[in-house]
């Protein structure tokens, strides 16, 4: 989806973002959005890892037995 959007489609958002919120709001929405996205990959890889480490321990159960 987001491969399609172009430079001049990237302009375009920004200039409205501009106009909605104003340059004094836009630095806060970044990294607002900034801390989000940190926090969303922070979580995932935690997920991914608890995954992981149940799979090892399944894997070892079964050796065990």
């Amino acid at each position: 989806m987001l491969q399609s959007i172009g430079i001049p489609g990237l302009i375009l958002i920004l200039v409205i973002a501009l106009i909605i919120f104003g340059p004094s709001k836009l630095p806060e929405i970044g990294r607002a959005f900034g801390t989000t996205l940190k926090e969303f990959k922070k979580s995932t890889r935690e997920i991914v890892s608890d995954d992981e480490k149940v799979e090892v321990l399944e894997k070892k159960e079964t050796v065990v037995k």
